[in-house]
């Protein structure tokens, strides 16, 4: 592992433990991609960089050599205008107006260990020893414009984290017009596309396409990471599945606006880059300012997309969540939200969770409607003050009620947001985002506070922060219910209005920084309408999301199937509530339901006090399985088994580290008629070792539950389900 300079060749080679990226200077000192893929041991060799003349409409930058191209050249990050029509990776605007640099080698430097990010979320080392680091100085002679490409590669880890640092080292100002975190280009087009798409609702679905000439892209223009689109993108060779084949992954530490795009030229060389949306985008740079893209982490695997999930989910896990709770077992919950919505007293909260203790539960949280008069959703978000008339007592006094059922206590907080009916708001109209003259468009009726403000920020901070001190409070859900419209502040000049989006986002990881910091001891859990944010960037300050605010179990066999392409199950929030489902209104089994619950931080939500005896001894006997399980879920590595997206069942299943233990969950959605026999088989597991199944006397081999498989039990009706659970004898 590590990175080597080859001074002869003016070439990096950067090596993690199965892979290899190369790069190397022209005679020009243009950064030029030249390999990334299965590790190979040397470099360079014969052939490893081939140039050609190519007709006059691919012009030519050095005369003296016409067989160099931009058009062509494969580039580290790449401009536009100096002969490369391709998209390229950034672009300045000068004060005459032009847009022309060219970006040339300054020096270089090679690390040990990660430097952070300054006021972004990034992957992190905890020892030098973990990874090392190149940071590739070019500038361009005529601005002054200093670039520095960073590249950092980790020892236990097949992915490689990519960010620029964009500084004015000239006297005049520049206007910074995109600012991408990295371009790749591929040496041809036999990929497919990849991508994670959906709506609120039904998120992530996995969409896999052909790469064609011209564009293609994901992107978001909603203020926020996205229900539509994850930012996230991956090639594949058109015979990879979950075992085999390449995969190519990209995926951005960033909250807030974003593209990735992969572009097949003339040529049939494909270029994918990824950033923050161009798009209503600009930062203005002055002498000596300077700009920090957010982080991009790319991870390559030889043996299909099942090996690339686990190396993002391993990374992801381990080197990007923080803070008390990454390496901790998560409590099991019960949320009143769908049992109570609005509508509840310290009584009807306290009665449930005596039901939930009863039941084995460990934490109670409290959603919307505890604050300010907020009995609907059209007022007091801001206001984040007790209502004393459903709580009497205040947040101390019923936190405390929960406490003596043993038990912990949490809280719903949607902070970013503020109701136009609100004491805030009536005092403070100026801190939304807005436009002077333009209407406020407002979402589930409420408006978004301008959070590129320190001062709005600073409220925040303290206002969350003086609840968070008020009682025992262990347990925070982080909602964002709507995206951005009439991006403007009235604090930035007209020069700066392009850049609220992206200082809105500055802000909000301040916010978050600030408060998990103060609070460590809190689990935070970040929602936006469920997965409309469900992104690294979150993940860096708040270890687990609330996947989607749809819990039907059907429904989430697609969700959580698709999530788990980058992010690990220790990050998915899923709970069981009540049928009718009050999504889709589908009836499914207790059973069903809590099966695939268990695949992510598990919880209920749903009245206990309305449930039967039955019922009672069913949710009893879950909490306590998965109480027994929870440590593959959150720690284990997770191989998808069967898709949803392909059939009419699914599969998957949680291996321990070690490999002594798993747990498999299958999932039939519709009966058949006079079925055929059916076996599943397993992954994961140790081939040479002997797994007994949990609750029996039968003894496997290893290769036998992984090439020979276990027939599935007959299911009877729609949406039944089975799990195994096997420890290594």
């Amino acid at each position: 592992m590590g990175i080597h300079y080859n001074a002869e060749h003016r070439l990096f080679h950067l090596q993690s433990p199965n892979t290899s990226y190369i790069l190397q200077l022209n005679e020009k000192g243009v950064p030029m991609h030249v390999y990334w893929g299965r590790r190979v041991a040397e470099a360079p060799w014969d052939g490893m960089m081939v140039f050609r003349e190519r007709a006059s409409f691919s012009p030519n930058p050095y005369p003296e050599d016409r067989s160099i191209s931009f058009d062509t050249l494969p580039q580290e990050y790449p401009s536009y205008g100096t002969s490369d029509f391709r998209h390229p990776a950034y672009q300045v605007q000068l004060e005459d107006g032009t847009t022309i640099t060219e970006l040339a080698y300054v020096g270089h430097r090679i690390l040990a260990g990660k430097p952070k990010l300054d006021g972004l979320p990034s992957t992190y080392a905890e020892k030098d020893e973990e990874a090392q680091t190149l940071e590739l100085e070019l500038a361009d002679a005529v601005t002054g414009l200093k670039v520095v490409l960073s590249y950092t590669v980790f020892e236990e880890h097949d992915a490689i984290a990519r960010s620029v640092n964009l500084t004015n080292g000239g006297a005049k100002t520049l206007r910074l017009l995109r600012a991408l975190s990295g371009s790749v280009d591929f040496r041809h087009d036999r990929y497919h596309l990849l991508q994670l798409s959906g709506a609120w609702v039904r998120e992530r679905d996995i969409i896999r396409r052909q790469v064609v000439p011209g564009m293609q892209s994901v992107e978001s223009r909603r203020g926020s990471s996205s229900h539509q689109q994850n930012p996230f993108i991956a090639l594949v060779s058109p015979n990879a599945d979950e075992d085999q084949g390449d995969a190519y992954g990209f995926s951005l530490v960033y909250s807030g606006n974003f593209v990735a795009q992969a572009e097949v030229d003339q040529f049939r060389t494909t270029r994918v880059s990824m950033g923050i949306n161009p798009f209503d985008f600009e930062w203005r740079l002055e002498s000596g300012e300077q700009f920090q893209t957010p982080e991009l982490v790319m991870v390559y695997s030889s043996e299909g997309i099942g090996a690339m999930s686990r190396t993002y989910h391993r990374l992801y896990r381990n080197r990007l969540t923080r803070g008390t709770h990454r390496d901790r077992t998560r409590p099991v919950l019960v949320n009143n939200w769908e049992a109570t919505y609005f509508q509840f007293d310290a009584d009807k909260i306290e009665a449930i969770a005596n039901v939930g203790q009863d039941l084995g539960i460990e934490l109670f949280v409290l959603d919307d409607g505890w604050f300010g008069y907020r009995d609907s959703d059209d007022s007091s978000l801001g206001d984040w003050k007790v209502d004393y008339r459903k709580l009497p007592g205040g947040l101390a006094d019923l936190a405390s009620r929960v406490n003596r059922l043993d038990m912990q206590f949490g809280l719903w907080f949607e902070p970013e947001m503020v109701s136009p009916d609100s004491d805030l708001y009536r005092a403070h109209p100026d801190w939304c985002l807005h436009v002077p003259g333009r209407r406020r468009t407002e979402g589930r009726k409420q408006l978004i506070l301008d959070l590129s403000r320190r001062d709005v920020c600073d409220y925040l901070i303290e206002s969350v922060g003086s609840v968070l001190r008020s009682a025992p409070i262990a347990y925070v859900k982080w909602d964002m219910n709507r995206n951005m419209s009439e991006i403007g502040s009235a604090l930035a000049s007209p020069q700066r209005q392009r850049e609220t989006a992206h200082r809105y986002m500055l802000g909000l990881y301040r916010v978050m920084e600030s408060i998990t910091s103060e609070f460590p001891h809190i689990l935070f859990e970040s929602c936006s309408g469920g997965g409309g944010r469900f992104d690294p960037g979150m993940l860096h300050y708040m270890p687990q999301t609330w996947t989607s605010d749809n819990s039907d179990a059907v429904s989430r066999l697609r969700i959580q199937y698709g999530t788990s392409i980058v992010y690990p199950v220790s990050a998915m929030g899923a709970h069981v509530s009540a049928v009718p489902n009050h999504q889709v209104h589908r009836i499914t089994s207790l059973q069903t339901r809590g099966n695939v619950a268990m695949s992510g931080n598990f919880g209920y939500e749903l009245d206990l006090t309305q449930m039967s005896e039955e019922e009672k001894s069913e949710v009893k006997d879950q909490v306590k399985q998965y109480k027994e399980i929870r440590h593959l879920v959150q720690f284990g590595e997770f191989y998808r088994l069967r898709s949803p997206f392909e059939g009419n069942d699914t599969a998957w299943i949680m291996v321990s580290e070690d490999r002594s233990e798993a747990f498999a969950v299958y999932v039939k959605v519709l009966a058949e008629p006079n079925p055929p026999l059916d076996w599943l088989c397993f992954k994961g597991l140790d081939p040479s070792a002997k797994y007994r199944l949990s609750g029996s006397d039968t003894v496997y081999g290893g290769d036998q539950l992984m090439y020979a498989g276990v027939p599935i039990p007959d299911l009877h009706g729609d949406y039944q389900s089975c799990v195994w659970r096997f420890v290594r004898v």
